[in-house]
């Protein structure tokens, strides 16, 4: 991979795949790197199909399409893989992340013939445990944050504490349960990385 990181996002209007990409720009720019977090504007629905974008680089930015050869691609909603062809463009050294409760070997046959590194998240049970709804995103995120290796976890962490602190100044109770939405997705990333490295 070059010095450039590029994600990309599928998931469904109302899911918050695009929020999700700008939390990761805004966190990835505190930790003083070069950030875009946009989506693929068209007709959002609640519920279309939507695509959102990250680059995060330690050197200027000056490419600003969208992206087509991705290092990696989250799925916050399974069901797209039926109709989206989610790994077009996907670097085989790179890595896809699903929200589903079913393992990689289950997901890999619906992913078109793809041989690089398949993730699993069960982003729906975590954020159902953590927040009381269905907020697949933040599970996500942390997903995403953790197989890119954008930045460290600490970091990460303690930059998305921020950030919540600062967005639900209101409702301060929000903020751990996201906090340990992003904790346990985190941890479940590197529970299954474990086991591919020990395999």
């Amino acid at each position: 991979m070059g010095s450039t990181l590029e994600i990309r996002w599928h998931g469904r209007g109302g899911q918050g795949a695009k929020t999700a990409a700008l939390l990761l720009a805004d966190v990835a720019f505190k930790t003083g790197q070069y950030v875009q977090g946009f989506p693929e504007y068209g007709p959002e629905r609640m519920g279309a199909p939507i695509t959102a974008f990250n680059r995060i680089s330690r050197d200027r930015i000056r490419v600003h399409s969208n992206i087509y050869y991705p290092d990696f691609v989250v799925v916050v909603d399974e069901t797209l893989l039926h109709s989206v062809n989610v790994t077009d463009g996907l670097k085989r050294e790179g890595a896809i992340i699903v929200n589903t409760p079913r393992s990689a070997e289950e997901i890999r046959p619906l992913l078109r013939g793809y041989r690089g590194a398949v993730y699993t998240v069960d982003a729906r049970t975590i954020s159902e445990e953590t927040l009381g709804k269905n907020f697949p995103n933040t599970p996500m995120l942390a997903a995403a944050a953790a197989v890119s290796g954008v930045m460290k976890k600490e970091d990460f962490l303690g930059e998305m504490r921020a950030s919540f602190l600062h967005k639900f100044a209101r409702k301060p109770e929000v903020v751990d349960g996201n906090m340990k939405a992003l904790e346990m997705a985190y941890e479940q990333i590197e529970r299954t990385a474990g086991m591919t490295r020990s395999a």
